[in-house]
């Protein structure tokens, strides 16, 4: 359900945890996943505004919120400020949380035709469309973006001001450079600074990948919120890691017998929203994680692998769970 300006400004006070938008992965199974483990908020896929607006089913998958997939934001990314606009207008009738805009992604097929980061190189452009944005919905809008496209242009600071006047009602920002792409180390300085220089919350990106990054990011930069991004994907448990943190103890490690759940219950909820054969090879890119250090990992992970089928899976994990490797 939509979050009113109220609710969400009293929402970002509570240093909420969140799932990034990430392409074919934080899709409503893997919302579900990490909402159970304790992300506070999370973020769909990128939706292409133009895909929308054609009536695509693959953007209408991504921007359908089941019932129980709250508070979840849709996120829209596009090159064109009205048809953004307009995108804008259609995703809010799915009643998402809040609308997020996409100034943040760097890969060039993206960034290059002036979607995603794209928008860095004309500041004044990417506040006058999220200024058109803000205006043509009732809903709450945010902005995802970078704290510059390389070293010698960072405009972020003045960035934050000005779309803070624009409506934005917070900002996450990714502290990389467009150019870094995930290279190089995350710089927290520019998010703290942002926050120094606006009354909206700002969400710290980045190397977001621990308990402790997570403690340290929320004490060095007096932000209102983290997003967990690639760590996610392959440790969920990532979440429940860092709800214990922030209360002041520490969660357990998941145990082997979690871990092959996870892998299970993920397996099975994919086949059921994407089909067999998608739905098992969609699933691989966690698995490898999911099972990282348990005894004979790299034979079972190759095991799966190569195994298309649900059955066969679940199959090959209850052998792996009463075989002598599990019970080592």
């Amino acid at each position: 359900m939509p979050l009113s300006r109220t609710e969400f400004d009293e929402r970002m006070k509570r240093k909420p945890v969140m799932l990034a938008p990430m392409e074919d992965v934080s899709d409503v199974v893997f919302r579900r996943i990490a909402r159970g483990f304790g992300a506070d908020v999370c973020f769909t896929e990128f939706v292409n505004v133009e895909g929308l607006l054609r009536g695509c089913r693959n953007a209408k998958r991504k921007m359908t919120l089941a019932p129980d997939d709250a508070p979840t934001a849709i996120q829209i990314y596009g090159s064109n400020p009205e048809r953004l606009a307009e995108a804008a207008r259609v995703a809010e009738a799915a009643a998402p949380a809040f609308i997020d805009v996409n100034c943040g992604c760097w890969v060039p097929k993206i960034a290059g035709r002036g979607a995603g980061a794209g928008w860095l190189k004309n500041p004044d452009a990417m506040v006058a469309m999220a200024r058109m944005v803000v205006s043509s919905v009732s809903c709450v809008v945010t902005v995802k973006t970078r704290i510059g496209l390389d070293e010698t242009h960072t405009p972020i600071v003045d960035l934050a001001r000005r779309l803070e006047d624009a409506g934005v009602a917070a900002l996450t920002i990714h502290c990389r450079t467009a150019k870094m792409g995930h290279s190089g180390s995350a710089d927290w300085s520019w998010a703290a600074k942002a926050a120094a220089a606006v009354s909206i919350p700002v969400v710290v990106n980045g190397d977001v990948d621990s308990a402790d990054a997570a403690d340290r990011a929320f004490r060095e930069t007096g932000c209102a919120a983290v997003m967990v991004g690639r760590r996610a994907i392959e440790h969920p448990w990532v979440f429940r890691e860092i709800r214990a943190r922030l209360a002041g103890s520490d969660a357990a490690p998941p145990t082997l017998a979690e871990r092959l759940a996870l892998c299970r219950a993920h397996l099975r909820e994919n086949v059921n929203q994407r089909g067999e054969l998608h739905g098992v090879r969609v699933t691989r890119r966690h698995l490898s994680g999911y099972l990282r250090g348990m005894p004979g990992a790299a034979e079972l992970r190759r095991s799966l692998l190569f195994c298309d089928s649900l059955g066969g899976c679940l199959s090959i994990l209850d052998a792996y769970e009463t075989g002598p490797r599990a019970a080592a």
